[in-house]
């Protein structure tokens, strides 16, 4: 029935080394390969938010984590722009930083039925990575409160699970503390602000 335990479905292959987000410095074989092994040992398994949803702990060697802890001098941009093709867009503040290597990393997982619940399957493996998390810090760090109310409210690109107020509450203070970093920026961004600075 299916081709394999652990594959990567498109979702996950945002977080490279260029983008803004955590990533696995390796190949996407290595990172299934990698998962599948570690989930035969239960103890490095736990739940996730809801049933079918499970997140993985691995050995951090070569994951980096993009979560920046804010101060008075973090250079902070915005943007306001949707996830995916099909989804709301929402405004994401980041910063201006590299990324660091992890100290602490997981992957989260959805089992085949869940994502076929909003027709989200995209390989034919029992379980699909979607997300990578990797931290520097021993506190893990909470979901973020839009992803929270997308699942919540079960918006376009968002998995149907329920949320306490606590837990809404703890990620509101945690991401009002830390951002995700810019990710590299490309030639266009840089003329570009060298036009805006010539002309202002």
């Amino acid at each position: 029935m299916f081709s394999k335990k652990v594959a990567c479905g498109e979702f996950v292959k945002r977080q490279t080394p260029e983008s803004g987000y955590s990533h696995f410095d390796g190949t996407w074989e290595d990172l299934e390969e990698l998962v599948a092994k570690t989930m035969e040992n239960p103890y490095r398994v736990t739940a996730g938010y809801k049933d079918g949803v499970v997140i993985v702990g691995l050995i951090s060697y070569g994951f980096f984590s993009a979560i920046v802890k804010l101060d008075k001098n973090t250079k902070l941009t915005s943007n306001y722009a949707a996830r995916m093709s099909g989804e709301a867009p929402f405004i994401r503040v980041s910063a201006r930083a590299n990324k660091s290597p992890a100290k602490y990393a997981q992957v989260v997982l959805y089992r085949h039925d869940v994502l076929a619940e909003n027709n989200e399957r995209e390989t034919s493996a029992e379980w699909e990575i979607v997300c990578i998390k990797a931290r520097v810090t021993e506190e893990e760090d909470p979901m973020d409160p839009y992803t929270m109310a997308r699942n919540f409210l079960h918006l376009k690109g968002g998995t149907k699970g329920d949320f306490t107020a606590e837990q809404f509450a703890k990620s509101i203070v945690y991401w009002n503390n830390h951002v995700m970093c810019q990710g590299k920026r490309t030639r266009f961004n840089n003329l570009f602000d060298i036009i805006v600075k010539l002309f202002s």
